[in-house]
């Protein structure tokens, strides 16, 4: 019989503690991380950033090194002749269009180039096309509830009562697209100019962080006019605009920013007066 001595451990016949290696993001994490680049820094305060976009179809440069920026609550105006890039550049931003180089974020950090058109929609981007789109069977009220932002289910969509959906926000729409008196009116029975403010409505309905509107005053009587840039102006108090547009006098009253394109580029930049005096501009487009 072996005796055991007291004074010598005991030893188990236990199994070597494993070694823990390290995952290499968990090291990663552990590093100081490499400063942030200035360019990077100033794109995330930017609410839309464009920088190096150009696209070609068939051969065609239809946007060419394209860079422009917009800041939160800005409201621009672009302005150009026909095939400067104008719809192009508005067809890059909500993905209908993937651009050949270039980058384009959204909101200072989201590549709207990784995302389509079906995303895009829902991020905060609104668009309203030159011709107004409006549901012309339903009533003014019930464009803006079908078209509010939020869940909705396909049944409470077709069988329920739109105006109980959001009626505080549905009044305060049409406060702001003068329609408040149209509200029961067929949308069929509205004036041109009233269907765009209509539709721009149905956008607000959405609560987007921005707004891509195209030639909003085409078509409109002068007085329209004038109270559409007002519109706009009440609107980009709390959104950020861009504005498409031919009608000089109509830009003018907008009282922002302007950029001139000229095939697919920036071609001037600045106050309207600015870019009215610039000799390229004339040139180009306000002397044709």
């Amino acid at each position: 019989m072996t005796m055991t001595n007291p004074s010598e451990p005991v030893i188990d016949n236990l199994p070597p503690e494993p070694v823990v290696i390290p995952h290499p993001y968990a090291l990663r994490d552990l590093l100081p991380s490499e400063p942030e680049s200035p360019e990077i820094t100033r794109r995330k305060e930017t609410l839309l950033y464009l920088d190096g976009v150009s696209v070609s179809f068939d051969g065609f440069r239809a946007i060419n090194n394209l860079s422009l920026v917009l800041q939160k609550g800005e409201m621009r105006a672009i302005i150009g002749p026909n095939g400067a890039g104008k719809t192009t550049m508005m067809d890059i931003i909500t993905g209908k269009t993937r651009p050949d180089t270039g980058d384009v974020y959204f909101d200072g950090t989201i590549d709207l180039t990784s995302h389509d058109e079906a995303d895009i929609a829902t991020m905060g981007i609104g668009r309203k096309f030159q011709k107004p789109t409006v549901f012309e069977s339903h009533t003014v009220e019930d464009n803006l509830a079908l078209a509010l932002a939020g869940p909705r289910t396909v049944f409470g969509t077709l069988f329920g009562d739109p105006a109980r959906n959001g009626e505080g926000r549905i009044s305060e729409i049409l406060d702001i697209t003068r329609l408040s008196r149209l509200r029961g009116a067929l949308a069929a029975n509205l004036s041109h100019g009233q269907k765009q403010w209509l539709e721009i409505g149905m956008l607000l309905a959405q609560d987007p962080k921005l707004l891509l509107v195209d030639e909003p005053v085409a078509g409109m009587t002068d007085a329209e006019t004038e109270e559409t840039a007002r519109l706009l102006r009440e609107i980009a108090g709390d959104h950020s605009v861009i504005v498409v547009e031919h009608d000089m006098q109509f830009v003018r009253e907008l009282g922002v920013k302007v950029t001139c394109l000229h095939e697919g580029a920036v071609l001037s930049e600045g106050s309207l007066d600015h870019v009215s005096a610039d000799p390229r501009v004339i040139e180009v487009y306000l002397g044709r």
